[in-house]
């Protein structure tokens, strides 16, 4: 899969999408220069009133709801509802889905908008595909191999029913279509310390997404390169201070011989 993978890069970096980002208030900065520094064009406009006009002139739209609010639920709407109409690609990232019932139902909402991709953990992942809030999934029950095949096939049939992408990021990573699973083993624990590393991979999805024709693919190759590229920075890290730096310079300075390198992927499907 690393040529692939490689190739998907290099099909980003060639076209520079732009990528139109309506995030949580956290990660704003982190996610931007994420994008940048892989070699995309990050947009990170939240009003209502101008989203159809920044969707016209993005490649991509990223929804992250890790801050709700009713100013930025209209401006989601706004936003996806031009993102189908101009038939360019969108991907949901459901922050912690069943924290509170306001935004479970706000994310149960945009699934029903028929997002290309959705990434998030197995819990948050879970809780939108369900409606319950839950805590289990392949990150708690990977010690079963029969808990973590129920719970992939159960992942793979939804992914089929929405015509969607499911990344299920942890310490492995499920990248999950009606036909495909993906196992990535890249990265590394330091990631965990830094705030907004989720958020930053669903973001550098949009730009994947951007730039590929196969959505699975798309997926597959944002999770793989922000896994090599945290393991290269953790090393060169003393804590998660330096992670963020090094994960930035890393990002940007990603090429083939380092995938081809440090790739660890295995296609279950």
């Amino acid at each position: 899969m690393h040529s692939e993978i490689s190739a998907t890069l290099a099909a980003l970096r060639q076209q520079q999408p732009v990528v139109h980002n309506i995030t949580n208030l956290v990660v704003t900065n982190t996610t931007a220069n994420a994008l940048l520094a892989i070699g995309a064009s990050p947009v990170m406009a939240h009003a209502p009133e101008e989203m159809a006009d920044m969707v016209s002139i993005a490649s991509a739209l990223v929804i992250n709801t890790g801050t709700p609010s009713e100013t930025q639920r209209a401006a989601i709407r706004k936003a996806i509802q031009a993102a189908r109409e101009q038939g360019k690609p969108w991907i949901l990232d459901p922050v912690g889905a069943g924290a509170t019932p306001y935004r479970l139902q706000l994310n149960t909402e945009l699934l029903d908008l028929k997002p290309a991709a959705i990434r998030g953990n197995a819990s948050e992942i879970l809780t939108l595909l369900t409606g319950k809030p839950t805590g289990r999934g392949v990150d708690t029950d990977s010690s079963s191999d029969d808990a973590l095949n129920e719970t992939l096939s159960y992942l793979q049939q939804r992914a089929a029913q929405l015509n969607t992408v499911l990344a299920v990021t942890g310490a492995t990573d499920y990248i999950i279509d009606g036909q495909r699973i993906a196992k990535i083993t890249n990265g590394h624990p330091m990631m965990a310390k830094v705030t907004g590393t989720g958020c930053t991979a669903t973001a550098m999805t949009g730009a994947f997404l951007a730039s590929s024709n196969d959505p699975w693919l798309a997926v597959t190759a944002s999770i793989a390169c922000l896994g090599i590229a945290g393991e290269k920075a953790a090393f060169a890290a003393k804590g998660p201070g330096s992670l963020q730096m090094h994960l930035l310079d890393e990002l940007y300075l990603l090429d083939v011989e380092t995938i081809q390198a440090r790739l660890s992927l295995e296609v279950l499907i």
